[in-house]
């Protein structure tokens, strides 16, 4: 490709500077936890997705150890031919107990599960109806349907009363509603219960993207259905294994008959190589560690609790956080690089989210709780928030 050719390219990258919202990765050289090397610095980490402080737990990276003695460190196959493991078998029977469903079917990430499932059970004639800030594997997955599409406001359960009424009045075959549990950058967690009770008066279907609330609600981080006790009444859940539990992967769990269905017909499953041996050794044993006990998830939101208390005493905008997910909302994402470029200067690892992750103006820091976080780390963080966004005159 010349040059010339790639000079679009040039002029978006350079437009991403001007507004503030190019992303700079920056590099991980330490296993997660409270604290990282982050670009050869060691910074207190409010970033990661490491919910339950399993990332780094001696028991999975003794599976994942005994796992590679044992088959080697790749499956060389998809799971429809020759790469499924006994350890996916065991996994998906680890996860479907966990859950309280009858089956699950594993896949190489919660991004994938969505896919996995969206397009296999939704065709033309059909409609989806989706949150408009649901995840954006759940937006790709919608438009990989050739179903008809309809967005409801942001957890308003009328609007997708008004919705169902008006997909039933013209009798599509049928109605697949999608909802995140926990939305990713907000950290607020959807009315299950009610959009339960409006999907089942219109017989739709109900998908929940639990990815968020893994680890983290309903007993011992059994996620948004065991919190509203929402058990055999949620027709599909779609669940990650790269968050709460550690590792990577993701899954969907619910009726046996529509995993049977999904191994027929969901092209993740089909089309794409198994998770390593490793990896699935260490879910089960993430598995394992939450069914045993579960003192991680109390940590988690005992650390929850603190911090944002102070934030909020201090001035803070945390939005509509409800979870261990706190966004510090700050509004232009150039502002929003500058505090995280000074957090980082002064030893804290919080980076900016800006569009398109969020709407435009709603800019902000998403700081990720996690049960690896002493006190003092909290402290620490908070006395750092305090003094940048008083430079940044945020407070």
């Amino acid at each position: 490709m010349t040059e010339k050719k790639l000079a679009f390219i040039d002029k978006n990258l350079s437009e991403l500077k001007e507004t503030g919202l190019l992303i700079t990765i920056r590099t991980i050289q330490s296993a997660q936890g409270a604290w990282l090397v982050v670009d050869g610095k060691r910074v207190l980490n409010f970033c990661s997705n490491n919910y339950l402080d399993l990332a780094n737990h001696p028991d999975l990276k003794r599976a994942a150890t005994a796992a590679i003695d044992k088959y080697g460190v790749g499956p060389a196959g998809v799971r429809s031919i020759a790469g499924t493991l006994d350890l996916h078998v065991q996994l998906e029977e680890r996860l479907a107990k966990f859950k309280n469903v009858e089956a699950v079917i594993a896949l190489q990430s919660g991004f994938n599960a969505n896919l996995a499932v969206i397009p296999a059970l939704t065709d033309k004639g059909d409609i989806i109806i989706s949150d408009e800030l649901n995840h954006a594997s759940v937006i790709d997955g919608v438009r990989l349907s050739k179903a008809d599409r309809g967005i409801y406001k942001h957890c308003d359960v009328a609007d997708l009363k008004v919705q169902l009424d008006a997909a039933k009045a013209k009798k599509h075959s049928k109605i697949l509603v999608i909802t995140d549990g926990v939305f990713s950058m907000d950290g607020d967690i959807a009315p299950l219960d009610q959009i339960t009770e409006v999907c089942e008066a219109s017989d739709a279907l109900l998908m929940v993207d639990d990815a968020h609330g893994e680890g983290v609600l309903g007993r011992g981080g059994r996620g948004i259905v065991d919190h509203f006790k929402l058990h055999n009444r949620v027709d599909i859940e779609i669940g990650t294994l790269s968050k709460a539990f550690g590792v990577v992967g993701g899954y969907v769990a619910g009726r046996k008959v529509l995993i049977d269905y999904l191994h027929q017909r969901s092209r993740p499953f089909l089309f794409s190589s198994a998770t390593t041996p490793a990896d699935t050794a260490a879910c089960i044993a993430g598995v394992d560690l939450l069914e045993r006990s579960t003192p991680q998830v109390e940590k988690l939101w005992e650390n929850t609790h603190y911090f944002k208390s102070k934030l909020i005493k201090l001035g803070f905008n945390t939005g509509r956080s409800a979870t261990p997910i706190v966004p510090v909302m700050l509004g232009e994402a150039p502002l929003a690089q500058k505090f995280s470029k000074r957090c980082f200067e002064e030893g804290v690892f919080a980076m900016a989210i800006g569009y398109p992750t969020v709407p435009q103006g709603k800019a902000r820091i998403r700081t990720m709780i996690s049960a690896s976080h002493s006190k003092a780390d909290l402290d620490q963080g908070i006395k750092t928030y305090e003094k940048v966004g008083k430079e940044l005159k945020v407070i």
